[in-house]
């Protein structure tokens, strides 16, 4: 039977990646997409989320979100990354994909009730809607499948600053709501997600093999592509938010920790997500009390990247 996901999403050139995976996979019951700022502004998230929904070809509700963090001051869009429009420079002249008239949140809250132990939310941005749907309702936390999160950075560096991944860094202080609520959490974050490398000949294959959203994912991520080469050295792309979907089917192609997971809220190193092993640090106080996080802590790269293209490409 297919897994049912409601994907939360800031898109996002690897948001598009990861939505479009998961409308064409058989694995996947996508039961809607919610849309948070980060990548681009909301609205512009938004347009981008419903042009997804015109693309896969699947009837699937989209619900705006948060155009702001819970607490801090929103940051600069990264637009080097993923263009003025989220999608480097491709965005669809127009779109059809209605859009419900429920906020994030409601449609969060009113899609787990209606599926009691049977969604796995997939925040793939910023945590701002998951943590203002807990608020909420904080009775969801026992009635969802799991949560499994794109974001953070346990044992390796960030990639918005030294500390910090980047939707982590976005609303640290929802990722800190997330984190400490009562509910099965997966963390894959960078420590994974570097270990899974998307080249230019995996984009090429996509191009002349996957049809029209194959050669539009081609487009897309010549941004992408050209951020990596020009600013972080890198002849390749880290296979972010696809490598989230993927770790919920194929959970054998990641390593796992269980960790308690705390996030620095304040100071230079606001973002930071830090992981307690359940085996190690016993006996301090604020640690041993928290809610267990599945902690991706490495990836089967190759084997990530064919199944993506097996799917993609079929």
């Amino acid at each position: 039977m297919a897994e049912k996901i409601l994907i939360d999403t800031d898109p996002g050139i690897d948001d598009a990646f990861a939505i479009l995976y998961a409308f064409k996979s058989p694995d996947f019951d996508v039961l809607g997409l919610t849309t948070v700022y980060g990548n681009a502004s909301i609205e512009q998230t938004t347009r981008n989320a419903r042009a997804l929904v015109d693309m896969g070809g699947k009837p699937c509700p989209v619900a705006q979100g948060a155009a702001d963090p819970l607490v801090i001051e929103r940051r600069a869009f990264p637009a080097m990354v993923h263009g003025e429009d989220g999608f480097g420079g491709c965005s669809p002249a127009q779109v059809q994909a209605a859009l419900s008239e429920h906020s994030a949140a409601d449609f969060i809250i009113e899609t787990v009730h209606a599926n009691p132990g049977e969604v796995t939310l997939v925040p793939i941005g910023p945590l701002t809607n998951i943590a203002a749907a807990l608020q909420q309702a904080p009775e969801i936390a026992g009635l969802v499948k799991g949560v499994s999160i794109m974001g953070g950075a346990a044992n390796v560096n960030g990639n918005v600053t030294p500390a910090a991944e980047a939707n982590i860094y976005d609303d640290p202080e929802a990722a800190e709501i997330v984190f400490a609520a009562p509910w099965k959490v997966t963390m894959l974050g960078l420590d994974a997600t570097h270990q899974v490398p998307l080249t230019r000949e995996n984009v090429a294959q996509l191009a002349a093999e996957g049809g029209a959203n194959g050669r539009f994912l081609a487009a897309a991520a010549e941004q992408y592509f050209d951020f990596h080469a020009d600013v972080v050295g890198l002849d390749f792309c880290h296979f972010h938010d696809p490598s989230t979907l993927i770790a919920i089917i194929q959970p054998e192609l990641f390593t796992r920790q269980q960790s308690s997971v705390r996030v620095v809220c304040e100071g230079f190193a606001a973002g930071k997500t830090i992981a307690k092993p359940v085996q190690r640090f016993t006996g301090q106080p604020g640690w041993d009390q928290r809610a267990l996080v599945e902690v991706c802590t490495g990836a089967d790269g190759a084997g990530v990247i064919a199944h993506y293209l097996e799917v993609m490409t079929a």
